[in-house]
């Protein structure tokens, strides 16, 4: 597991709410552990609704369950914001808030330049290893966070399973909460 990895949530594993069927890519790697995001999972909240110094509709995405009070970001535009940290090649993470706030409303940073989190995903180096031999999840060392991911988040959990094949088409398709069937 390092740094720029995706997980995706194993569909036998729907006991965990935070989880299922969740998309997370892995920002950072270190001693400790890992830190991530859920990509796939829209907030209730917008940038006009938490942060008024930004006049544009920006999404705002549920990206765990830890620190949920406080807002962080992902982006492709490392030359209009300084102190980006890189996660893998064109995706970088956080840098400096006043730049982002600044380019949105000049229109220099778009949406499907930027995603905001409210909260990470976090798990010490232990944990996140037991749960990846109990294969809670399904590690992807190749796919991209694109333009495309920015916009069209909804169904990446879903696509990646009919990518997979064989055992994962059924589940790929079942509701997601299967007394709903």
């Amino acid at each position: 597991m390092k740094k720029g990895n995706i997980l995706y949530a194993n569909p036998t594993c729907n006991n965990d709410v935070n989880f299922r069927r969740s998309v997370v890519i892995i920002v950072e790697e270190n001693n400790f552990g890992y830190v991530g995001f859920i990509i796939n999972k829209k907030s209730i909240y917008s940038t006009l609704d938490l942060i008024p110094e930004i006049k544009e509709n920006f999404e705002i995405f549920d990206g765990g369950p830890v620190e949920k009070e406080n807002l962080y970001f992902i982006h492709n535009v490392p030359n209009l914001i300084k102190n980006s940290i890189e996660i893998k090649k064109n995706l970088y993470w956080g840098g400096n808030f006043e730049q982002v706030v600044n380019h949105i409303n000049r229109k220099k940073i778009r949406k499907n330049n930027i995603k905001f989190f409210l909260g990470y995903s976090g798990w010490n180096k232990d944990q996140l290893e037991n749960e990846l031999e109990t294969k809670s999840w399904i590690i992807s060392e190749d796919d991209k966070i694109d333009e495309k991911t920015f916009n069209d988040y909804i169904y990446l959990w879903k696509n990646k399973l009919n990518e997979l094949g064989g055992e994962y088409l059924l589940w790929s398709n079942s509701p997601e909460n299967p007394q709903h069937n």
